[in-house]
């Protein structure tokens, strides 16, 4: 008897479950990044306001993936599969959009609030990331927060779809923030704990 394939066969399983094995951490670190690259784009200009409310609504589409993954409490490697892919998808229309030629304008206001919308976003996901790995949340309160962080995309797209964010725009998305922000503190401080 030959061990010698079996031992291969066995340590290529065992490197394949790593790769898969995307805890709700690392995803939602996957999103503060995607978040983090809309910004850039439209700091340095590669990205317009309408594009980066495109981007968003990519982003709440993904981030209602998670919510539903987890709303069990558990994650399973085929919605790990489904959310990687998808966050896949929005890694390449960040880089053709902030690529395409089109360029915007970060100085205007309508690009500021929509800075102002995306930077609060990753603010969000990095308290909803530091409450997981700190054992505040456990997935079932991520999945809350995820459609929460979903809904404030839908704000932002819906804000920016016709390339210009108003100022009243911009309050609507800051105060659905606000209230993101109170649920995301209420969910770290409650009694609930992350197991093991």
């Amino acid at each position: 008897m030959n061990i010698t394939p079996l031992i291969v066969s066995l340590c290529l399983a065992a490197c394949a479950t790593t790769v898969c094995a995307q805890t709700a951490a690392e995803i939602t670190q996957r999103d503060i990044n995607q978040e983090t690259r809309i910004r850039n784009g439209l700091q340095d200009g590669s990205l317009t306001t309408r594009e980066a409310a495109v981007l968003e609504k990519r982003e709440g589409a993904a981030d209602r993936m998670q919510a539903n993954a987890l709303k069990d409490g558990k994650l399973t490697a085929q919605e790990r599969a489904r959310i990687t892919r998808a966050e896949n998808q929005n890694s390449r229309s960040i880089n053709t959009a902030r690529t395409n030629g089109v360029d915007g304008n970060p100085l205007s206001g309508s690009s500021q609030r929509m800075q102002q919308g995306v930077q609060r976003d990753i603010n969000q996901q990095q308290r909803i990331e530091n409450g997981i790995r700190g054992g505040q949340l456990t997935n079932k309160e991520v999945s809350t927060l995820e459609r929460g962080q979903a809904r404030t995309d839908a704000k932002e797209f819906r804000a920016g779809r016709d390339g210009h964010v108003g100022a009243a725009e911009g309050r609507a998305v800051n105060n659905a923030q606000n209230r993101q922000s109170a649920r995301v503190y209420n969910k770290r401080h409650n009694a609930a704990q992350r197991a093991g």
